[in-house]
């Protein structure tokens, strides 16, 4: 049997050791929780990081999308105004035309040379002719030339022997081309042939084919 010192040295020595076993459980529940606390300070600032990215993100898209706003209606503004004052070029270019008619009209009533009156005109006529050649827009040349729907149409058919049947005798109105489309057919007189259907009946019948074209 252990003597009451003994006893009284292991019940020290119990103690002492259930004092550090708690102290050891206490240092490693602190670490434990100082862990836990900096994975979270770690996560919360990763979190807060990306919530920054984003928001720059979006305010960058914001921006981008602004800015394409911007250049469309810049685009669209344009666009109508090419169309509206497309013909502006062509209208200056007019202009000193008008200026020459304007000029010739006031002196008409005075001018006692007809012939210079005349030439005036002519040159101004000249130069009106060439800034819409210029532009693309030129004469259909018809008379002596086949009777062709696409170019003429037909007001009257005149006997003529001296020409082969459906021949453009005679301009009344000259027709126009702008570039390579009929922007008003030439009206024109053609020869006429007894023996086959009119001009106006073959007119009209290719006007009817290229109409039922179209519509397929």
């Amino acid at each position: 049997m252990m003597d009451s010192s003994e006893k009284k040295k292991k019940e020290m020595e119990n103690k002492e050791q259930s004092e550090l076993k708690e102290e050891s459980e206490e240092i490693k529940d602190e670490d434990k929780t100082s862990s836990s606390t900096e994975e979270e300070t770690k996560e919360e600032n990763k979190i807060a990081e990306l919530e920054k990215e984003v928001a720059e993100l979006k305010d960058r898209f914001l921006r981008k999308a602004a800015e394409f706003e911007n250049y469309k209606r810049r685009n669209e503004n344009d666009q109508l105004n090419l169309i509206k004052y497309a013909a502006e070029s062509f209208i200056i270019k007019l202009l000193p035309v008008i200026d020459d008619f304007e000029r010739s009209l006031e002196h008409i009533d005075t001018a006692k040379n007809n012939e210079a009156l005349k030439e005036g005109i002519k040159l101004v006529y000249d130069k009106l002719m060439k800034v819409l050649d210029d532009q693309g827009v030129k004469k259909i040349d018809s008379v002596g030339k086949p009777f062709d729907v696409h170019y003429h149409e037909a007001l009257l058919q005149r006997k003529d022997d001296k020409v082969e049947p459906h021949t453009v005798l005679e301009e009344v109105e000259k027709g126009y081309l702008y570039k390579d489309r009929v922007i008003r057919h030439s009206k024109v007189i053609v020869s006429e042939d007894s023996s086959e259907e009119s001009v106006e009946e073959k007119n009209e019948e290719e006007n009817i084919n290229n109409q039922n074209s179209d519509k397929n």
